[in-house]
């Protein structure tokens, strides 16, 4: 079953452009329009799925930071999983994660 990129639609309900959304992620503008159109990057976050799965850990334990912000805290895997379930996930990271109805 082939993944469907849901970034432009998150990108937007977040109020963000391209380059913005280049800008915080740090990659190009060519990469979130690759994104978008679901030309690449997909295949990682099922990766990181399966990852998780098979270590019974949250995504947000795959990697410790010592940065402190007083941002909004990152979804949790299960969150994120649902949400990608749901079709509501895209293959980019965003930085504040999309509140649910």
């Amino acid at each position: 079953m082939k993944s469907i990129s849901n970034i432009a639609a998150l990108r937007e309900h977040a109020g963000l452009t391209q380059r913005e959304l280049a800008l915080t992620v740090g990659v190009t503008e060519t990469t979130i329009a690759n994104w978008e159109r679901g030309r690449s990057g997909l295949e990682w976050i099922e990766r990181l799925i399966k990852l998780c799965d098979a270590l019974d850990c949250e995504l947000t334990d795959l990697i410790r930071t010592n940065a402190t912000t007083a941002e909004a805290p990152e979804p949790t895997f299960a969150e994120l999983r649902q949400m990608y379930q749901a079709g509501q996930l895209s293959n980019a990271s965003a930085q504040k994660p999309v509140s649910q109805p």
